[in-house]
């Protein structure tokens, strides 16, 4: 069995765009869930990698992001999920991790065959990363807990499809990396 990732999709965000209010009450029920489970991936060694919406924003790098989100009126969503210097950053354009990013050539670089995806949006972002992920038989785990939605009925809907059709453990963030 080779080594997981843990992948924390779009966390690193202003909440400046059409959906942000719909979308922020299920983030900051998350936030603390992802801060726990970035501890535990630590502690144990996992490889963290942030993958991030470039937000149009073609001369960026991930320093402008983050330092672009912590200036913003939502650091508080930001600050405890803050990289730290042995993390990881994959800047994406759309809605998978995997479409025109290095990811799956840095995975494999790094021995990786299982991910746990955690960020928002679960019916959007981390449903199409997990189909990537399946394609390229990569196991997935998926922590319920862990992923923020816009809409609950969608994203209900998604944690099922990624459970029935791409064969993820979908789980509560409690089951991963336990003391």
């Amino acid at each position: 069995m080779g080594r997981t990732a843990l992948i924390v999709i779009d966390m690193i965000n202003t909440y400046d765009h059409p959906d942000a209010e719909l979308l922020m009450p299920s983030a900051e029920s998350v936030v603390p869930v992802i801060s726990d489970l970035l501890h535990r991936a630590r502690q144990r060694d996992a490889l963290v990698i942030y993958a991030n919406d470039n937000f149009g924003e073609w001369r960026s790098h991930h320093g402008e992001l983050l330092d672009k989100a912590l200036a913003g009126s939502h650091a508080h969503l930001v600050e405890p999920l803050r990289p730290t210097d042995s993390s990881l950053f994959v800047v994406k354009a759309r809605h998978s991790i995997f479409f025109e990013t290095p990811l799956h050539y840095l995975l494999h670089q790094q021995g990786v065959d299982r991910l746990v995806l955690c960020g928002q949006v679960t019916e959007q972002c981390v449903l199409y990363s997990a189909l990537d992920a399946h394609i390229r038989h990569l196991d997935v785990v998926v922590p319920r807990d862990a992923v923020a939605h816009i809409h609950a009925d969608l994203a209900d809907a998604a944690l099922r499809m990624m459970e029935r059709n791409m064969s993820a453990h979908v789980c509560d963030s409690g089951d991963l990396w336990a003391e």
